[in-house]
């Protein structure tokens, strides 16, 4: 079955995707993380209004749900943009109230959830003692572009400031130059409780990182097979392009069904987490499994297909092979998620 948006999210993906062609042009993205310089871009997504989008209008927010912020993962990865704050943030603001909510989004501040990004565990170590939170998590996903952070400590979420005293962020540098990660160590740091629960809310972040995970691989590998198949028209062997043999042929149709196959997973997830249907966590799962998977694939493909020019520093294919080899771990690899698939599936017995 193949799923797609309906008219108005196309629209929507239209608006995007050109306020993306104004601001964040290759050019300014390059020069973006070529001078480690994430903030110009991040700050003009929240200024847009653009953190806004998959948050309920009582909270702030402009509406839509977990599909939207699929199709910005995607559109932001298809261009390298910088998007470890925007995602950080978006996993969690739905730990906030209505009025914490709101407050954040109005005034652009990003969030980050204080939980190992490199599992799907979601893990931390934060204990909780006469109201003082210490402990430490590693590779925070957005950590050092966060203004506050979302910590569980002693089965409760609290809400702690960055800057406040007893809270160390330290980056961690990542060869993909697209996202940033930090560990996170608080020492005697205090904290606002939360009302959301914490294992509820952290079940739900972890289908919905899975998701949009998902979506930024599709969004990557969507333009590699675009950059591939354009430079295969270009390359020539033999006096014929490199596009008219049978190899490279079959490599870019293989890229094409793996895209195709990675979208209806990814936006039939989203619309099944956001719906919290009884299967949702099997359908994140596949689409973190799959979905990160043949992205990866195909940016070897593409790499292969380009030949030695695809390694090189000023081609945008190695911008976009980093990306989806950093998806492939992040919050989850392949393997964590398919044991999780495996799990929830019923043994059948031979007849």
């Amino acid at each position: 079955m193949r799923w797609a948006v309906d008219p108005e999210q196309q629209m929507f993906v239209e608006a995007f995707s050109d306020w993306l062609d104004r601001f964040a042009t290759a050019e300014r993205v390059r020069a973006w993380l070529d001078e480690g310089d994430a903030a110009t871009f991040e700050n003009g997504l929240a200024e847009e209004g653009w953190l806004a989008v998959g948050l309920a209008e009582e909270r702030g927010g402009q509406g839509g749900g977990l599909l939207e912020l699929a199709l910005i993962a995607e559109q932001l990865s298809r261009r390298a943009a910088p998007s470890s704050a925007w995602l950080a943030t978006v996993l969690a603001l739905p730990a906030l109230d209505a009025e914490q909510a709101t407050t954040f989004v109005e005034e652009g501040r990003f969030l980050a959830l204080a939980v190992s990004a490199d599992s799907a565990a979601l893990t931390s170590d934060f204990t909780v003692e006469a109201g003082l939170i210490s402990g430490v998590a590693h590779t925070v996903l957005g950590a050092d572009r966060a203004h506050s952070l979302v910590v569980s400590a002693g089965g409760v979420l609290y809400l702690v400031e960055a800057t406040s005293p007893g809270v160390t962020i330290e980056s961690t540098p990542l060869l993909d130059r697209s996202r940033s990660a930090a560990t996170v160590t608080l020492t005697g740091a205090t904290g606002t409780p939360l009302e959301a629960v914490a294992d509820d809310f952290l079940k739900t972040a972890l289908l919905r990182a899975a998701v949009l995970v998902a979506a930024d691989s599709l969004g990557a590998a969507s333009r590699l097979l675009e950059l591939a198949v354009e430079y295969s028209k270009q390359r020539t062997q033999f006096g014929a392009a490199i596009g008219s043999f049978q190899a490279m042929k079959h490599a870019a149709a293989t890229m094409l069904v793996d895209e195709e196959a990675s979208r209806s997973i990814v936006y039939f997830a989203a619309a099944s987490v956001d719906q919290n249907l009884p299967e949702c966590a099997l359908h994140a799962a596949t689409a973190k499994a799959q979905g990160t998977a043949s992205a990866s694939h195909s940016a070897e493909s593409a790499l292969t297909m380009h030949g030695a020019i695809g390694y090189t520093w000023e081609h945008d294919l190695q911008l976009l092979y980093k990306r989806t080899k950093l998806d492939v771990p992040l919050f989850g690899s392949p393997a964590e998620w398919n044991e999780r698939i495996a799990a929830a599936l019923e043994l059948v017995p031979v007849a």
